[in-house]
């Protein structure tokens, strides 16, 4: 059965819709209004072969805040949708991706317990229209609506190649994460339940 999840979230802030295919292609669709965000959904649906498509209205006249916090929290709702009870899945899961001088690692518990950490500091404050320490805000707005606990590090020099080895970093631990373990039936917990 295909796991998939779709959300459509309206705020006075946002207008947000979001469709996940957990075992896609990788094929993307995202116009967010903010050029390196779009990049950075982008990488991440093609590095954890997830299908996504994604449009959101978002009052950037202000600020990329409430754009990029509502996305994560829409996509972590569509996640936490097409993953159901969970049944059948690895849970756990850990990745360390490169990006020329840049390296991310993220470790990922499926578990229903949201919790999220980041450590480490961003080189630039902002890449484009991408205020830097959004990242981060993105990746705890995910983790607590799609009820994962998620570690995340970075080290680097340049904040572009920082965030985008973030991005594809969470990306590969959740596909791994998500992946059906074939033997296994149940919910992957000693409780029998997540």
């Amino acid at each position: 059965m295909p796991r998939t999840g779709t959300v459509t979230r309206a705020t006075a802030e946002t207008d947000i819709e979001v469709s996940l295919v957990v075992d896609g292609d990788g094929d993307s669709t995202t116009e967010t209004g903010i050029g390196f965000f779009d990049h950075m959904l982008d990488s991440f649906a093609k590095h954890g072969l997830f299908d996504l498509e994604i449009t959101c209205d978002g009052d950037l006249a202000i600020d990329d805040h409430h754009t990029v916090e509502d996305v994560a929290i829409a996509l972590g709702t569509a996640f936490d949708e097409a993953l159901g009870d969970r049944a059948g899945i690895r849970r756990f899961a850990d990745r360390k991706v490169p990006l020329d001088e840049a390296v991310a690692g993220a470790v990922v518990d499926v578990s229903g317990r949201p919790l999220f950490r980041f450590d480490g500091e961003l080189s630039q404050a902002t890449v484009g229209e991408f205020t830097s320490v959004m990242a981060p805000h993105f990746f705890r707005s995910l983790a607590m609506n799609a009820g994962l606990t998620l570690h995340t590090e970075v080290t680097g020099e340049n904040a572009h190649h920082e965030i985008e080895a973030l991005f594809k970093a969470v990306a590969r631990a959740l596909d791994d994460a998500t992946r059906p373990d074939e033997r296994r039936e149940g919910t992957p917990s000693t409780k029998g339940s997540l």
